[in-house]
């Protein structure tokens, strides 16, 4: 029944999304007001980092049942959203009622086809990985279609679109794939790994790919720190600052952010809170100089506030990997 109610509110209350480009002297502000959803921030960070904009400054206020955000972003180029075609598909796109609807993906390596294989890789990052990765999949005969690979913290993962490469098609006999499978975990096992390397198939398209890519390496536990890399991102001086506390009148848990501002860093963060099951009810970004700052007030998917100083500390290890992992991105 409230499953039903919560629809007839979308249909009375349709998302609506305003694009201004007059207001800013130096960026494009996009506002959505929508009724709440679980999912809809990530989505709408999604919309606009696939469309490879980048977000400068985002306030984000979804107390209650009504969600209202505010983006500044500019191209990569530093300049306003101009070209009528993208103005119009976020528009499209993000007053759809459907938060799972077809996305314009612009980037190199987004790509979706139902004509080849999709593998996921898990398993202990090393020198020359990559290269026997590859090797392995020529010799069996298998067509890189795009591929992306994240090594974070010893460990690497990947998701890898092939297809047979005398047809172009994805590649479905049972017993070639248990091949592929033997000889890629073979490969990806380490020496002295505690921990199984791993290869699956997915359906291609049904989880965006960065968001799998993040759902793969916190199911291996990357953040989990290894000691020597530790050190070394400490000596750089470069590691996220990342502080988890209580808001306690507001029954809220605080969360802020300081690191280097970089690409889909938004994206990666939500991402991650949203699979870690949190709702940000407010939040406010702001980059500068190279610096991104970040503040969210969020409880648990039950309503509940962090309450639990080992789950503060999780939080605060899965944040910061979620910061670090796409630095090491290729392809």
């Amino acid at each position: 029944m409230d499953d039903e109610y919560a629809k007839l509110l979308r249909r009375m209350n349709p998302p609506r999304v305003v694009i201004d480009n007059d207001s800013c002297e130096d960026a494009t502000i996009i506002q959505v007001d929508s009724v709440k959803k679980h999912g809809i921030l990530l989505h709408v960070v999604q919309v606009l980092t696939d469309l490879d904009l980048v977000i400068t400054k985002a306030y984000i206020s979804s107390d209650g049942g009504w969600f209202m955000d505010v983006f500044n972003v500019i191209d990569r180029s530093g300049n306003k959203v101009q070209e009528e075609e993208v103005i119009n598909h976020i528009k499209k796109t993000l007053e759809s009622d459907d938060i799972s609807a077809p996305l314009l993906r612009r980037t190199v390596g987004l790509m979706s086809s139902e004509e080849h294989t999709s593998i996921e890789l898990t398993g202990t990052d090393r020198p020359g990985l990559l290269s026997e990765v590859c090797a392995v999949l020529t010799d069996l005969h298998c067509n890189v279609v795009n591929a992306e690979i994240w090594t974070h913290n010893a460990r690497a993962a990947a998701v890898v679109h092939v297809a047979d490469d005398s047809t172009g098609y994805a590649i479905e006999d049972p017993k070639r794939l248990a091949t592929i499978k033997a000889l890629l975990c073979s490969v990806l096992k380490g020496n002295s790994d505690m921990r199984s390397p791993k290869m699956t198939l997915s359906p291609p398209g049904v989880t965006h790919r960065g968001r799998r890519l993040h759902q793969i390496m916190f199911a291996d536990r990357d953040y989990v720190k290894v000691e020597r890399v530790q050190g070394r991102a400490e000596e750089k001086g470069s590691s996220p600052q990342v502080t988890v506390f209580d808001c306690s009148e507001k029954d809220y848990t605080v969360i802020t952010m300081r690191s280097k501002d970089r690409p889909k860093l938004l994206f990666d963060i939500i991402c991650t809170l949203t699979d870690m099951q949190y709702v940000v009810f407010h939040g406010v970004v702001h980059t500068r100089r190279m610096e991104a700052y970040q503040e969210y007030y969020i409880r648990h998917v039950d309503g509940l506030p962090i309450s639990l100083e080992a789950e503060r500390e999780r939080v605060v290890q899965c944040l910061e990997a979620a910061i670090e992992r796409r630095a090491s991105e290729v392809w």
